[in-house]
């Protein structure tokens, strides 16, 4: 795929979806040198006009519009995850490059609809925003490829949050349509270990529970996950609002601000709500909360990495190595606008200037949807599951 010329200048960019990770898209984009906001895309009127106000920008209610804009070279796609297919081939055949937001679908027939839309109409597809894009996350990739620490061996991550009791639509509750825990969260989780690991899954075991009826969608899970090679990689994930892993990460949330601990707080707040959709959108939706610079480093809970000779993981500020020779640390800056996201676009500026593909592509994102898909499938069948659609890390990536 080769550059084109209508791309040489700003790249401008469409939003579809200003819900909570549209948000932050927005606040990535309005602060990134090589991307100028167009055009954003939203059924709910609050957020698309505080979206035009603050970016002079046109604000649609359709998404069909949005992608007839010719002032729009990509699209970033942040709707509920049953349209993700559906969003993704109309773009594409509008011509428009894509950043879409995982999942990238919700089965495997729907990642291959929307890899054969972008291949026909010669577009870049970016699967994500996941915290793989986040710079500790990066950085701890680099070494294990420069084997500074020797073989990788384990990699551990767990996480727990509130997820489960922040107000959500009707869908988000119903696994059949994307809702859980496995469609939502662990894919960071997997994304993040993937690319730890080169990749290349070879194989998962897996126990999910629904331990609240009245969310009765996956809340927790645990999955153990072979690579070619011979690591593996350990999940946790639990969204039950009752322990909070950001206290076993210096007080700090995920996207790398002070928190305060508030244990069971989003629980108490959903019991007196009657309207959880509204409070949903009034809540996270773009112009519902300020954006900007965090102080820290995102993270997605605590991720430890084992290799022959040391261990490291995300610190607030870089990464921490714990070697032979004792404790060291990484520093990363921390002056960039929502670092993650801006990686994101990063890697689609790179596809249009140079015409090489990104990593996160359309095989990378369908290969981490496997995973989850194969997550799910060995919790309610109790048994391991191979997989057969996984790719790995380019060479020099």
């Amino acid at each position: 795929m080769t550059p084109t010329g209508k791309d040489s200048g700003p790249i401008g960019l469409g939003i579809v979806g200003l819900g909570m990770a549209g948000a932050a898209m927005v606040h990535a984009a309005a602060d990134h040198p090589d991307f100028v906001l167009k055009a954003a895309a939203d059924p709910h009127p609050a957020p698309r006009q505080a979206f035009a106000a603050d970016h002079n920008a046109r604000a649609y209610e359709d998404v069909r519009m949005l992608v007839r804009d010719p002032a729009v070279s990509v699209v970033y796609i942040a709707t509920p995850h049953q349209y993700h297919a559906e969003h993704a081939v109309l773009a594409a055949a509008h011509g428009k490059h894509i950043i879409l937001e995982k999942p990238m679908a919700l089965t495997l027939a729907e990642c291959d609809t929307i890899l054969a839309a972008a291949e026909r109409h010669k577009v870049h597809l970016i699967v994500g925003h996941t915290h793989a894009f986040d710079p500790a996350v990066r950085v701890m990739r680099d070494i294990i490829a420069g084997g500074e620490l020797g073989k990788l061996g384990l990699i551990h991550s767990l996480n727990y949050t509130n997820y489960l009791y922040r107000p959500r639509r009707p869908e988000e509750l119903d696994t059949a349509l994307g809702g859980g825990i496995l469609f939502n969260q662990v894919p960071h989780q997997i994304d993040t270990a993937r690319l730890l690991a080169g990749g290349l899954a070879r194989s998962v075991r897996a126990q999910a529970s629904v331990l609240d009826p009245t969310r009765p969608t996956e809340g927790s899970a645990a999955a153990l996950i072979q690579f070619d090679g011979g690591a593996v990689a350990s999940l946790v994930y639990s969204g039950y609002d009752h322990f909070d892993s950001d206290e076993w990460h210096f007080g700090i949330s995920e996207r790398g601000t002070p928190k305060a601990l508030a244990h069971g707080a989003a629980r108490r707040a959903l019991a007196e709500t009657r309207d959880e959709a509204r409070m949903r959108t009034e809540t996270f939706a773009y112009g519902a909360a300020a954006g900007g610079a965090s102080p820290h480093q995102p993270h997605f809970g605590i991720t430890i990495v084992t290799c022959a000779q040391g261990d490291m993981r995300a610190s607030a500020d870089g990464v921490t190595v714990y070697g032979r020779d004792g404790r060291r640390e990484i520093p990363l800056a921390t002056d960039e606008t929502l670092p993650g996201r801006r990686e994101v676009l990063d890697d689609m500026r790179v596809a249009i200037r140079s015409g090489h593909p990104p990593l996160h592509d359309g095989r990378w994102g369908k290969a981490t949807v496997e995973v989850a898909l194969a997550i799910l499938r060995s919790a309610r069948e109790g048994r391991e599951i191979k997989l057969e659609h996984q790719v790995a890390v380019p060479a020099g990536s």
